[in-house]
C-alpha cells in the first residue's frame, strides 16, 4: 500500500472547443477520428497530472457514440481518473454538447487506458487514489471488470 503522500484525489478535468466547419465530415457532422484525438490528449493530460510523469496511451477500451455533433455547437469534454493500477491508470471521458442556456446533452462516453512511463519509455509506479463517494467506489468497481476483461482479450490474442 502506498503512504498518504501517494495518494490523489481523482479531479475532474475540462476541455471545451467550438465546433467549426474544418471539424467535419462530408456528411456534415464532427469527424470522429477528430473527436477522437481530443478525447486521447484530455485523457493524456488527466493520467500526467495524476502520474506527475509522462505517459502513454495504452488502450481505448470503450468508444460509443450517441448522437452527432454539428458545426457551431460547442463541445465538453469531461475526464477523470476512475482505476489506477500499479503503472496504469483507466480515464473516462464524457462528451457533451452545451447549449447557449448550459443545458448538457450527452454524446459520447469512452475508457482509456494510460501508462506512466520514465524517460526510457519503461512502466513506472503511479500513485493511488482516494475513493471518497459511493459513485467513485461504483465506477472503481466496473474499472477493475474492465481491466479483467482487457486481460482476457489479450490472453486470446486480442
Amino acid at each position: 500500500m502506498s503512504d498518504l503522500n501517494d495518494i490523489k484525489r481523482p479531479a475532474k478535468h475540462i476541455s471545451q472547443y467550438l465546433i467549426r466547419p474544418v471539424h467535419m465530415n462530408h456528411y456534415g457532422r464532427l469527424f470522429g477520428g477528430e473527436l477522437l484525438r481530443w478525447i486521447d490528449e484530455l485523457a493524456g493530460i488527466v493520467a500526467r497530472r495524476h502520474a506527475n510523469a509522462n505517459i502513454t496511451t495504452a488502450a481505448i477500451d470503450n468508444l460509443q457514440f450517441k448522437a452527432p455533433v454539428y458545426a457551431g455547437q460547442m463541445l465538453v469534454l469531461v475526464g477523470h481518473i476512475t482505476y489506477v493500477g500499479s503503472t496504469s491508470m483507466e480515464v473516462r471521458v464524457d462528451t457533451y454538447t452545451e447549449d447557449l442556456d448550459g443545458i448538457r446533452r450527452v454524446i459520447n462516453r469512452a475508457y482509456i487506458v494510460m501508462v506512466a512511463i520514465d524517460d526510457n519509455g519503461k512502466p513506472i509506479p503511479v500513485p493511488d487514489i482516494i475513493i471518497e463517494t459511493e459513485e467513485d467506489a461504483m465506477e472503481y468497481e466496473a474499472a477493475k471488470k474492465r481491466r479483467d476483461m482487457r486481460k482476457m482479450r489479450r490472453a486470446e490474442g486480442f
